[in-house]
C-alpha cells in the first residue's frame, strides 16, 4: 500500500514538469510561448499575454491582387 501511495505521489510530481504543457492557439496550430524559434512569427497573442507562436507551414500566405 505504502509502494501505491509512493509511486502515485511520484508520478503526479512529474507530470507538473514535464515540458509540452504550453497553451495552443492559431486553431490548434500554434503554441503560445515567451519567445518563438526563429521561422515562427506572432500574429495574435494568446490569453496569457504569451505570443502565438506559428510554424511557417502554417502561416498564411499574401494574397497577390
Amino acid at each position: 500500500m505504502k509502494l501505491l501511495v509512493l509511486t502515485l505521489a511520484a508520478l503526479l510530481l512529474l507530470s507538473q514538469f514535464t515540458p509540452g504543457g504550453s497553451q495552443k492557439c492559431w486553431n490548434l496550430n500554434g503554441r503560445c510561448r515567451h519567445r518563438c524559434f526563429k521561422k515562427e512569427n506572432i500574429y495574435v497573442f494568446c490569453t496569457n499575454n504569451k505570443p502565438c507562436c506559428v510554424k511557417p507551414r502554417f502561416q498564411p500566405r499574401e494574397r497577390l491582387f
